[in-house]
């Protein structure tokens, strides 16, 4: 039976009120390292702190993403709860103050994260128990401490009444996975503080007011900031700055302070900025601003969520180079380190309480914690420990009161006290739709239509009519919406046009910034990465947790090389008769004095000229023109050099001199323009015998045969019985069998028409291949019409439209000139530029961690399939085609859990697409766009082969 504290609704006992955090020069000595740890009483061993303990071999992870692993029966858990006991011995300096009862300080014990639930003793005596897996809670330790060895337990279990507030879509992993610390605290003490540091953009002036607490609050504390000529002056304030630098994102300028007190020094890092709701948007420093964001759990493949700096300052690096501004903190407030690099850097952020109750909308909401008294206190407990630990972030924008948790008066409650505390930030929530006790209208996975209508302010009215009026002057932001979950996501350019147009929507987040994979190594040493299931959980979500930007790994995915086009913060535009070039600066703040645009002329993609664009410091939300009179000259000057060339013109704007986050030279913005083609020479019609060895290249590729299916993605398959996947296998599509009508050779040419059919079924597709000789190759015109019922034809949309050729395993390296060098979808390729690209077949395969349909290029004029020795196929398009090539069939792809399971089968399997059905996002959110879907009708394709 478990303890009482451990299904007490009630969020603990023991631990001193929550507090900031503080770069103190106080003694503080980490207890991180190895400590004693048992599981379930069994034996003895080691485990480092911090670190999840199903991480090491005790237990497994478990992944849910919606469901409870355990009986919705609050607040009560299971007898079966995992229960580590955690011990640590550890050395006092000599000169630590305080100790024992002739201190004249105190000694705090601080817990940065234990999940879920955790009692603690020093010495014997206990001291406390906490829930909050992700919240800080701090212990008075001094008098129990004595000079020289002092040893400290801690119990911690898996499942807790603090679980049914956790139910985020996570791996259920549990420990002491964030940094443990013991602090002295001086006497007097300063025990806390408050920055209020505001900015006036009419006046440039800064606001500055510390509020302390403690023995010292009030004449004990001076503060001093060199730099704005204060010096020891009173932090109460207030002081008035005549000009300041404001903090932003863009420009994330801090002011180094110093509060002292008699025995201490506090070192601060000071940010003026002011956020506020204006006229219905979301404003800092006056400017309305716009979130280009991703939601961020905290992951690492081998430390879960037990992250070091090094991996919180790659993720901040990685978001600012892909031009990422903002990050929700979902859904629980991160490792205090990553705020600060927050701050540093610049990023705004959604700081969200470690709060959400998912799993009582498998029960129509009953009993859901979110409005039931009996955890009134713990809720509050959790929203007062994210903010009194965060308050002095200047990179914290708004606070969030947690996620998909129903609605209820316990979150109005914590609502009410958040706003009472810090009246100075908005609040977030999404799950009441009616907002009536937020400051921010918030919605998940909005379809661009519905967007598209609360932008214009025409969106449904609230289910509470006395809160219609009040929504509709709130701002609204997208808190996740384009859900990168395997190949996708798909219309991200069509949501951001949205942005773009409408003011009162103001950007968004996208879900999510890493896939959650464990690393795993198989029995022949690959490396590979495990999802739900694969741990022998009775309850899983699979590969849902494999939903983000970034691979395990931190490679960054197509989605996220995507997104970094989408939400450049320049714009570069081609103008009406091509000969200026439009630039618009999305930024909110920065001029774009710290970039230089270039250009680069291209044709058949070989660079034949470059040059630079000169452009004036263009302030924020401005737009110019510059004459493109060298481009024109070169352009004038290539033209006629080669008939049936492409001339393309690439512009770029990179950063002149190094920046914190990336070095000069880094590509912010790009653009590329045709500047006209000239209709491909003539070739001349060359005999090739048609009857050629069927074991020679192209007597292979007459082989080729009409193929329609792709191995789903996560996309398709999202809705589960109303997926796209699920309507192709009932249409059969996946299993298409061939019918040879009749084979004509004729002088000269070869007609073979066919109809491809699933059994069991009546609808067919007619497909007519006319062969026939041109240009030193074998040129095909394949023509394509649905045959059945048409009313039942349009019910469906096809994966792909294309052919399928079965080429020998050593055509091994592809070239070709087209869009790349990245895959790319019809709905999905903003990022693809026009260009000459090579790379051995193996890099094609993206590792989507559920394989998956993957790795299309599009737009191809010409494609090289060749060996080591460069002998091959050659494929032309008139006027262009999708290739995708891989050494494995969609069949085998589409069985496939993981991609170190696919074997290469001896060939190469090669995709040739007049176009594909779009990705959506239809994993979590809205499917492809009506323009982005592959309807069924006539359709041709043509293309030439040759052998190289």
């Amino acid at each position: 039976m478990p303890l009482p504290y451990v299904v007490d609704p009630a969020p603990g006992a023991g631990a001193i009120p929550p507090r900031t955090t503080a770069d103190s020069d106080a003694p503080a000595l980490s207890l991180n390292g190895p400590w004693q740890f048992r599981l379930d009483d069994g034996p003895w061993t080691e485990l480092p702190v911090p670190a999840h303990w199903q991480l090491h071999g005790h237990g497994s992870p478990a992944y849910t993403n919606v469901s409870y692993p355990f009986p919705i029966d609050p607040p009560h858990v299971p007898d079966e709860n995992p229960t580590g006991d955690y011990r640590r011995s550890f050395e006092l300096p000599s000169d630590w103050p305080g100790t024992g009862s002739d201190g004249g300080a105190r000694t705090l014990l601080r817990f940065d994260g234990v999940d879920s639930c955790f009692a603690v003793s020093v010495n014997g005596t206990p001291l406390g128990h906490a829930k909050g897996s992700r919240l800080a809670h701090e212990f008075e330790v001094g008098e129990l401490l004595r000079p020289g060895a002092n040893t400290v337990e801690v119990r911690v279990h898996q499942w807790s009444s603090g679980s049914y507030l956790e139910d985020q879509d996570m791996w259920w992993l549990s420990g002491i996975f964030r940094d443990v610390t013991l602090l002295a605290r001086p006497e007097p003490a300063l025990d806390d503080f408050f920055v209020h540091a505001g900015y006036d953009h009419t006046t440039g002036a800064g606001s500055l007011a510390i509020e302390t607490a403690g023995a010292t609050a009030g004449s004990g504390v001076r503060l001093s900031i060199p730099e704005l000529g204060l010096h020891d002056v009173d932090p109460a304030g207030p002081h008035l700055i005549d000009r300041v630098d404001p903090w932003s994102a863009e420009v994330p300028r801090r002011y180094d302070a110093v509060l002292r007190t008699e025995r201490e020094t506090v070192r601060l890092r000071i940010g003026f900025r002011t956020v506020a709701v204006v006229d219905g948007l979301l404003t800092v420093n006056g400017r309305p601003i716009t979130l280009r964001g991703v939601n961020r759990h905290e992951w690492h493949p081998e430390l879960g969520r037990a992250l070091d700096r090094e991996t919180m300052l790659a993720d901040v690096l990685l978001m600012k180079r892909h031009n990422i501004n903002a990050v929700r903190t979902s859904h629980y407030p991160p490792h205090p380190a990553f705020l600060e690099l927050c701050d540093e850097y610049g990023l705004w952020v959604v700081d969200e309480c470690d709060l959400e109750t998912h799993g009582f909308e498998q029960v129509d909401w009953r009993g859901n914690p979110s409005d039931d008294p009996r955890w009134h206190d713990a809720l509050l407990d959790r929203i007062r420990r994210t903010v009194e630990r965060d308050k002095n972030h200047p990179s914290v924008l708004l606070w969030s009161l947690g996620n998909e948790s129903g609605t209820g008066r316990n979150l109005e409650a914590m609502a009410r006290w958040c706003r009472a505390r810090d009246p100075e930030r908005p609040i977030h929530y999404e799950g009441d739709w009616d907002s009536g006790y937020v400051d921010v209208y918030s919605r998940m996975y909005a379809s661009h239509a519905e967007v598209d209508a609360i932008g214009r302010g025409e969106e449904p009215p609230t289910r509470d009519g006395s809160l219609d009026g009040h929504r509709r002057t709130l701002p609204f932001v997208l808190c996740e919406y384009a859900h990168a979950m395997g190949n996708g996501p798909g219309g991200l350019s069509e949501y951001q046009r949205l942005i773009d147009q409408h003011p009162r929507v103001q950007g968004g987040f996208v879900w999510e910034w890493i896939d959650h994979g464990i690393a795993r190594t198989d029995a022949q040493g690959r490396r590979w990465y495990a999802y739900g299931g694969d741990f022998g959980e009775e309850l899983h979500d699979g590969n849902f947790v494999a939903d983000g930007l970034l691979f395990p790994d931190r490679t960054p995915s197509p989605g996220l090389i995507e997104y970094a086009k989408v939400i450049e913060p320049v714009g570069l535009e081609l103008e009406t008769g091509g000969t200026t070039l439009r630039v618009q600066n999305r930024y909110d703040f920065r001029s774009l004095a710290h970039l230089a645009i270039g250009w680069t002329l291209e044709r058949d993609g070989q660079a034949v000229a470059a040059g630079a664009v000169e452009m004036p410091p263009l302030a924020a939300g401005s737009s110019l023109s510059l004459p493109l009179d060298d481009v024109l000259t070169a352009a004038t000057a290539t033209a006629g050099a080669a008939p049936g060339s492409e001339l393309w013109l690439t512009v770029s704007a990179k950063l002149t001199e190094d920046e914190p986050w990336a070095t000069a030279g880094h590509e912010v913005a790009w653009g590329q323009f045709p500047l006209g083609a000239i209709e491909p020479a003539t070739r001349p019609d060359i005999d090739v015998d048609l009857d050629i060895n069927p074991d020679g290249l192209l007597g292979v590729v007459t082989n080729a045969r009409l193929d329609i299916w792709r191995a789903p993605t996560d996309n398709d398959r999202g809705g589960g019985e109303r997926s796209l996947a699920r309507a192709w296998e009932r249409a059969g599509l996946h299993r298409m069998r061939h019918r040879t009508i009749d084979d004509v050779t004729t002088a000269g040419a070869r007609t073979v028409r066919t109809r491809v059919a699933p059994a069991a079924s009546d609808l067919g597709l007619l497909a007519t291949y006319r062969w026939r000789a041109e240009g030193g190759g074998l040129r095909l015109d394949l023509s394509i019409e649905p045959d059945g019922d048409a009313a039942r034809w349009g019910e469906l949309t096809l994966p792909r439209l294309g052919l399928h050729l079965a080429l020998p395993g050593s055509l091994v390296q592809v070239a070709w000139f087209g869009l790349g060098p990245g895959e790319s979808y019809r709905d999905s390729h903003a990022a693809a530029r026009v260009g000459r690209w090579a790379m051995p077949v193996t890099a094609l395969q993206t590792p989507y961690l559920r394989p998956q349909e993957n790795g299309n290029r599009s737009a191809v004029r010409w494609a090289e399939f060749t060996d080591p020795h460069g002998h091959g196929l050659r494929v032309e398009g008139a006027p262009g085609f999708d290739f995708a090539a891989r050494p494995w069939s969609n069949a085998a792809l589409a069985a496939a859990r993981h991609p170190h399971e696919l074997e290469p089968d001896g060939q190469l399997h090669l995709f040739l697409d007049l176009a594909h059905d779009g990705l959506g996002t239809a994993s979590c959110g809205p499917g492809a766009l009506p323009e982005h879907r592959l309807r069924p009708g006539k359709a041709e394709l043509t293309l030439l082969f040759r052998q190289t």
